[in-house]
């Protein structure tokens, strides 16, 4: 929830917490390719 937030911006923990497991799990992956820090796992 962490990355996502940094990388998104104003996303809650309550917003999120209404998301399931792989919603959560997809934005994470969003949030590690906008971030795009060379980390390739």
């Amino acid at each position: 929830m962490a990355d996502i937030a940094t990388v998104f911006g104003g996303w809650t923990p309550a917003t999120m917490g209404e998301f399931s497991l792989a919603e959560l799990m997809d934005w994470r992956e969003r949030a590690r390719l906008r971030c795009g820090n060379g980390d390739d796992g």
